[in-house]
């Protein structure tokens, strides 16, 4: 989801994980679209008599649920007509503040774009999907001395640090919560052979020692955790 220009998937639906997800993230989703058939071993998707295949060129529509074949002319969102003068009113008179969920100064400009009054929530795991900072965090993963894992941490934080700096500059003393570091560990490892051999060799292990290291730290649900522990990892800055 992180380097998808848009997600379209043929199960879940408006409060699936991937519509939360990407409202999050920005990309447009449409999820729930049952009537498409995919055929992973041939890598097309069928919707009724049209065929589309690997690499032909779809847009999504995330607001009507649209999906159309080839490339169509897009805008940037506005808050304009009947919504637009409407969501002027009620500025004028709520109470309710309405905060973002941000981890990247890209997110967070976007944010404060559309009116968000501070960020909500900073995942700080998400920082490091990047390419250049996943491979310092699989290293941390599969670190087997606390050298070894602070020497792939000591990697991650100057990206880490420099994010918070432009993050605090671009909500210009506006609250920002911040999630201390505590990711489900098994999301960040690849579960393909190739992807495999490949993250085995970047942090000099064997493709064996990867692979149990994944199976060791799946967790079937990373969203069901005891509340007591939650709070935890919580770190709430007002500047």
């Amino acid at each position: 989801m992180h380097v998808a220009q848009g997600i379209l998937t043929t199960r879940g639906g408006m409060t699936s994980h991937a519509a939360v997800v990407a409202r999050g993230m920005g990309p447009p989703c449409v999820a729930g679209a049952g009537d498409l058939k995919v055929d992973y071993e041939t890598q097309t998707l069928r919707a009724g008599d049209q065929l589309v295949k690997q690499g032909d060129v779809i847009t999504l529509d995330g607001s009507t649920g649209q999906v159309m074949l080839g490339e169509v002319s897009m805008i940037q969102p506005e808050l304009t007509g009947d919504f637009g003068i409407l969501m002027e009113w009620v500025d004028a008179i709520r109470t309710l503040k309405v905060r973002t969920n941000a981890e990247t100064p890209k997110d967070a400009a976007a944010a404060r774009q559309f009116g968000a009054e501070g960020i909500g929530l900073c995942r700080t795991e998400h920082m490091f999907f990047d390419p250049q900072r996943i491979v310092h965090m699989r290293q941390m993963i599969l670190a087997t001395s606390e050298d070894e894992r602070r020497a792939a941490l000591s990697n991650l934080l100057p990206y880490q640090r420099q994010d918070f700096v432009d993050l605090f500059k671009i909500m210009e003393g506006l609250p920002v919560t911040i999630r201390l570091l505590d990711p489900p560990l098994h999301e960040f490892l690849p579960y393909k052979r190739e992807e495999m051999e490949e993250v085995a060799k970047s942090a000099n292990v064997d493709v064996e020692t990867l692979r149990v290291r994944a199976h060791e730290l799946h967790e079937a649900n990373p969203h069901a955790r005891a509340p007591g522990l939650s709070l935890g990892r919580y770190l709430s800055r007002n500047l």
